[in-house]
């Protein structure tokens, strides 16, 4: 059984890279998203590299949707529940 971290925004950190964190969202609008850190980051990795945020604050975050380029993807990867 996999323990997912609860959240209520998408996040993407430099401190949980390689951990391979699995994290379930429970957005605002009702919408929930599981998914596994390490495979969002790497989706995502060019692109946060040269995000302002994320190279000043090591994190990025979506409170209210998933970011576009991980929709339509397997961001879960192989998990036992």
């Amino acid at each position: 059984m996999s323990d997912f971290k609860q959240s209520k925004r998408f996040v993407i950190s430099k401190s949980l890279i390689g951990k391979n964190q699995l994290i379930q969202v429970n957005f605002a609008n009702g919408n929930v998203v599981k998914y596994n850190h390490d495979l969002a980051y790497e989706i995502m990795k060019e692109k946060l590299d040269v995000m302002p945020c994320f190279i000043k604050y090591k994190s990025y975050t979506s409170s209210k949707a998933l970011p576009m380029p991980l929709r339509n993807v397997d961001i879960l990867g192989k998990v036992e529940e």
